[in-house]
């Protein structure tokens, strides 16, 4: 409040002049306010723009204060909160594995605040992996391909001539033989990746390979294999594709054999729907264990196999332009070729 008696003792100019001090002392003070709104606005427009750009990052950010409490945070890292109770704030660059992936974690250091970022590298070390299986199984299969081959020559060979009580014992020796070779065949075609080479032949043909397939391969259960097939012209690589069907039907021949009945049924059906050829390979035994692994290159839930079979199963019709699906209930594999 501005005392009376002091305005009293100003003359005339002396009161204009204050008047004019005063009003603009108002209006600076106005202005300030307006600057310090603008300045506000501007500063959470920045907050803003800031947790938007974070919020946009594919990978996990934290931003800590001196305390160690989150200061900021982006959605991927609250998705994974328990993620950063694994990771050491005293390394630079490491690794961290959670909840099934891996994780690589940078840690920056800003003034007083602790920046930590979590990139997933789940694909890449997979890839990583499986590129070194991948070398060292086929290696394997080159340096096994040789003495196999010779033991199964020598081994036709002693076939003939044994006699009929020994017969048997070296005839499941030549199956023993034969999945190794099919098994150092995958192998090969897995790493080098497949190039399929086509020409025209008949559906009714892979039933054919089946049946003949069947009668390499060891089982101790009575197995009935139905097979119903048209004799339909199709276009594609016939070895590759009976790869296939060879594969899912020992993949049902092992689950038979795990199951508890005594007795078993695989059934390899046709029907066309749409501009696919759908071929369905059923079974009755053991249901699936973990789906999610179903087509991972050497994981297997089996006790037999070496888990490259659907694997390569898959490239295969993928190579034909296909998929290759499960039916869970009842159990079944769908081929559908276009």
């Amino acid at each position: 409040m501005i005392d009376e008696q002091f305005l009293n003792s100003l003359s005339t100019p002396e009161k204009e002049s204050f008047k004019q001090g005063l009003e603009a002392l108002i209006n600076q003070t106005y202005v300030i306010e307006e600057e310090y709104k603008t300045l506000n606005e501007s500063y959470l427009s920045l907050q803003t723009f800031i947790r938007q750009i974070v919020e946009t990052l594919p990978n996990a950010l934290w931003v800590l204060d001196v305390s160690g409490e989150i200061f900021l945070q982006n959605s991927e890292a609250e998705a994974n909160a328990g993620l950063l109770e694994h990771i050491d704030t005293t390394q630079g660059h490491h690794e961290v594995e959670f909840n099934e992936a891996t994780y690589l974690i940078k840690i920056v250091q800003k003034g007083d605040k602790t920046i930590i970022s979590a990139t997933d590298i789940t694909g890449e070390k997979r890839k990583e992996r499986l590129a070194s299986m991948g070398q060292v199984a086929a290696h394997l299969s080159h340096e096994i391909r040789n003495p196999i081959g010779s033991i199964s020559l020598l081994t036709s060979t002693l076939f003939k001539k044994v006699d009929i009580a020994t017969k048997p014992i070296v005839l499941e020796m030549k199956k023993a033989i034969w999945r190794v070779e099919r098994i150092i065949k995958a192998t090969l075609l897995f790493s080098k990746g497949i190039q399929p080479s086509m020409g025209s032949f008949f559906l009714d043909e892979l039933g054919a390979e089946c049946e003949e397939a069947l009668s390499h391969y060891t089982y101790t259960k009575e197995i009935a294999l139905k097979v119903d097939l048209p004799h339909l012209a199709y276009q594609g690589d016939k070895d590759l594709l009976s790869l296939v069907f060879q594969n899912l039907l020992f993949n049902a021949i092992d689950a038979i054999e795990e199951d508890d009945n005594d007795t078993g049924t695989i059934t390899l059906s046709y029907v066309k729907e749409g501009e696919f050829h759908c071929l369905d390979m059923h079974d009755s035994g053991k249901p699936i264990e973990n789906s999610n692994i179903l087509f991972e290159p050497f994981k297997t839930t089996k006790t037999k196999g070496n888990g490259l079979g659907l694997a390569l199963s898959l490239q295969i019709i993928q190579a034909h332009e296909g998929l290759i699906t499960l039916q869970e209930n009842p159990k079944a594999f769908r081929i559908l070729l276009p």
